[in-house]
C-alpha cells in the first residue's frame, strides 16, 4: 500500500529558512518511500503579506517545485498568492512529480477569532477568501479533497469533498496553541474522518514564528484513517520557552482504499435528503 507523508515545519518571515525546511522534509519523505509529501498552511511565509509574491517569482514555490521534480515526489504545500487590491490568497497547491503545479485550492472559511487571554487574530483583513471547492482530484495515494486548518470547522465542505468522490480530505494548518490544548484540533479532525468515512491528512505548523512570540502554532500533525483511529502523529510545540528547537520531521503512514471501501461499505451513511438538504 502506498504511504503518504506528513512534513512539519515552524515557518518565520524568512522565505530562505522555511524553504530549505520544505527541501529537507521533502528529501526525508522520499527516503521513506512516500508517494506524496503534505506540508502545512502558510509555509511560504508567516510575518508580513509584503512578503508575498506571484508563484512563477517565488523563490519558495520555485524551490519546492525543483525539489518535488528532483525526487520524482508530489508535495501539497500551503503559499499565500498575490488577490486584489491589497489583500492576498490563502492557497494550497498541488506539484506533481515533473515540479508542476497542476492543483489550486483558495480558503473558502478565514480564520477571525478573539480569545480572552489569548490570541487575536482576523485574517479576513488581510486574506481574500476563497469561492469554490476544488474538485477531488486522482493521485497514487487515491483522490484528495483539499481543505485548509479553520475549514474543518465546518463539516458541509468535507462532505461535499466526500460526497464527490474523495478518499483523503486534507487540513494542512498553522492551528493556534490554545485551540489545539482545548482539544479542538484532535476532536474536529477526527470526526471529519468519521463522518466522511476518509482518510483525514492534517500537516501543522509548530512553535513560535516571531520573535514577539504573538504567533504560536500547536504542531501535532496526524493521519486518521477512515475509522477514526489516529494512525501517525508528530509532536506539539513543547520546546524551552515554547520555541520549537527541532529541524523539520515527518511521519507516514499507509492509505489503504480497500479499507475506505470495506468502511462505506460496511457502515453505509443513508442520508435522509428527504428531511434536509443533499450535501453535492
Amino acid at each position: 500500500m502506498p504511504l503518504a507523508a506528513i512534513g512539519q515545519m515552524c515557518s518565520t518571515a524568512s522565505m530562505g529558512h522555511n524553504l530549505s525546511q520544505c527541501q529537507k522534509l521533502v528529501q526525508k519523505a522520499s527516503e521513506a518511500g512516500a508517494k506524496a509529501l503534505f506540508l502545512p498552511e502558510a509555509c511560504d511565509y508567516i510575518g508580513s503579506r509584503d512578503l508575498c509574491k506571484p508563484v512563477e517569482s517565488s523563490e519558495f514555490v520555485l524551490g519546492v517545485r525543483e525539489e518535488a521534480k528532483k525526487y520524482k515526489l508530489p508535495v501539497h504545500v500551503g503559499i499565500h498568492e498575490p488577490a486584489a487590491g491589497k489583500k492576498v490568497k490563502n492557497t494550497l497547491i498541488w506539484i506533481d512529480e515533473h515540479g508542476d503545479i497542476t492543483q489550486r485550492y483558495q480558503k473558502l472559511h478565514l480564520f477571525d477569532v478573539d480569545i480572552e487571554n489569548g490570541p487575536s487574530l482576523k485574517e479576513s483583513d488581510n486574506v481574500e477568501r476563497g469561492h469554490q471547492l476544488l474538485q477531488p482530484f486522482s493521485t497514487a495515494l487515491g483522490k484528495i479533497g483539499s481543505l485548509i486548518c479553520f475549514d474543518m470547522r465546518f463539516p458541509e465542505p468535507a462532505q461535499a469533498l466526500r460526497a464527490r468522490g474523495a478518499h483523503i480530505i486534507t487540513y494542512p494548518s498553522a492551528f493556534t496553541s490554545p485551540t489545539g490544548k482545548a482539544g479542538h484540533w484532535e476532536i474536529l479532525l477526527r470526526a471529519r474522518a468519521i463522518e466522511t468515512q476518509s482518510y483525514v491528512i492534517a500537516a501543522g505548523q509548530v512553535g513560535v514564528h516571531d520573535e514577539e512570540g504573538k504567533r504560536r502554532s500547536y504542531g501535532t500533525s496526524m493521519i486518521i484513517d477512515p475509522w477514526g483511529k489516529i494512525v501517525s502523529q508528530l509532536g506539539g510545540d513543547d520546546g524551552e520557552d515554547g520555541h520549537w528547537k527541532d529541524e523539520g520531521e515527518i511521519a507516514v503512514a499507509e492509505i489503504d482504499l480497500e479499507y475506505v471501501d470495506k468502511i462505506r461499505r460496511e457502515l453505509p451513511l443513508v442520508r435522509r435528503t428527504d428531511v434536509y438538504p443533499e450535501i453535492k
